[in-house]
């Protein structure tokens, strides 16, 4: 039996694996990508399938379990890069020599690897910067090493054109719930929330908004509400209600690559609607890091001032460039490809869950808007963490990952997921999937059975 949750549910706290509240969205694993490892900057200070870490390396335990809480998740990361088979691989699940001997093999194929090497931002890097800018049909691009550092350079810059310190963003947008308040703490800039459903703004929430702002921020896709986006006429609207208040636009478009699918336009439609977009090198396009900022001229030209004072100056960055040239000459053009696997995996799920007798469950969004989407199961998430485990051990399955706890403004008990459908997903079929759901079903009630033995 499925949930028909409304949009309009408030989005309140998770808690984390101790039980400590937090924010929307956070405390829960930062996975590769989406729920598989780490996810970059989005995921400091945390080890590949998403655990909390000290500085140093080892996992923070208050019990002083350090070693057998390494020992677990070292297991669970073996079992998962082991599998014979996944709906989604990403780079973090690559050694360092895999992707060096990568970049050597196939860079050619986009740049010409005996050219000098870049210092500060020339050579390849600007190589990048202007593809970027043309892909997305702005004027100047800027590469950044971190989304967090791109999209805090843009607020800030639109924060001194516009006399504003206010940005109107939604509260689980990146900034409110990933980067600890930078912000307030580094820029002095504040926030409003136009809406607090589980979906994109509308334009009369955005008119509704009882102070005046100086920029809306709009994360497409919006990850932690479900990967969920707004339809094209929609969007639109949201922009001319913000121009009507005199704001700018700016898109924190990380995986704005995979929403031409949902929106039927091409990229630099899409991105035109905004006065500045942010997008990541290694979500979508399966990179190893960095990101870019596309603006105006002068506006980039002030970008590049803040990313040396931000300390985003980085010597050299061959690698990682080279790396987002090969995700936008192989990755970009599949993309569609994965939306569409993506909704033929998520009907599967459905079908596999009802099979299953499973009693309460969600698939969010019921048709996904891109390749990424959540499931939501009634079941503790260490438990159906630990099925995952050992479906991928003992039948080389890895179907999914790491589980975190639900919205606490949601129903109790639940857990949720998310699922990427990528290249190694379009070799699934449906009956593939659907046959994955009853394996992991019987692994999740085996592992409740030896809980309820442990208890007695």
């Amino acid at each position: 039996m499925t949930d028909a949750m409304g949009d309009e549910s408030e989005l309140a706290g998770r808690r984390d694996g101790a039980g400590k509240s937090t924010e929307a969205g956070q405390g829960r694993p930062e996975e590769n990508e989406r729920g598989r490892g780490t996810r970059g900057e989005e995921a400091e200070g945390r080890g590949a399938d998403g655990a909390r870490q000290a500085d140093d390396g080892k996992e923070a335990d208050s019990d002083g379990a350090v070693e057998d809480e390494g020992a677990e998740r070292r297991r669970r990361n073996a079992a998962w890069r082991a599998a014979g088979r996944s709906l989604h691989r990403t780079s973090a699940e690559t050694t360092p020599a895999q992707w060096l001997t990568r970049l050597a093999a196939e860079g050619p194929s986009v740049y010409d690897l005996d050219e000098a090497v870049d210092l500060y931002g020339n050579g390849i890097v600007g190589h990048l910067e202007r593809r970027v800018a043309e892909l997305l049909g702005f004027p100047e691009a800027v590469f950044f090493p971190t989304g967090t550092m791109a999209q805090q350079v843009a607020l800030r810059c639109w924060a001194g054109r516009t006399g504003s310190q206010v940005v109107a963003l939604h509260p689980l947008a990146h900034p409110e719930v990933h980067e600890q308040g930078a912000l307030g703490a580094l820029s002095g800039l504040r926030t409003v929330h136009p809406t607090r459903a589980g979906r994109l703004p509308t334009a009369e929430e955005v008119r509704a908004v009882g102070e005046p702002f100086g920029t809306l921020m709009l994360e497409l896709p919006l990850r932690d509400a479900g990967f969920v986006l707004p339809a094209w006429e929609e969007l639109e609207e949201v922009v001319e209600a913000a121009r009507e208040r005199d704001a700018v636009v700016h898109f924190d478009g990380a995986r704005l690559w995979e929403t031409t699918a949902h929106f039927g336009r091409d990229l630099p439609e899409i991105a035109g609607l905004a006065d500045s977009v942010y997008v990541s090198f290694y979500k979508s396009l399966n990179g190893m890091s960095g990101a870019a900022l596309v603006g105006p001229e002068s506006f980039a030209d002030e970008a590049r001032v803040w990313r040396h004072r931000y300390g985003g100056g980085v010597f050299q960055q061959h690698p990682a460039a080279l790396a987002a040239l090969l995700g936008l000459e192989q990755e970009l053009p599949r993309l569609p490809s994965y939306v569409a696997q993506a909704r033929v995996v998520a009907d599967a799920l459905r079908a596999g869950f009802e099979a299953a007798g499973v009693p309460w469950f969600r698939v969010h969004p019921e048709v996904p808007h891109t390749h990424e989407f959540q499931v939501w199961l009634p079941y503790p998430p260490e438990a159906l963490t630990e099925a995952a485990v050992r479906q991928a051990e003992e039948a080389g399955t890895a179907l999914f990952q790491s589980w975190y706890a639900g919205s606490a403004g949601g129903p109790p008990g639940v857990a949720v997921t998310e699922v990427g459908v990528t290249a190694p997903g379009l070799e699934w079929t449906a009956d593939d999937v659907r046959e994955a759901v009853a394996e992991f079903m019987e692994s999740v009630r085996q592992v409740l059975r030896e809980e309820v033995r442990e208890t007695r």
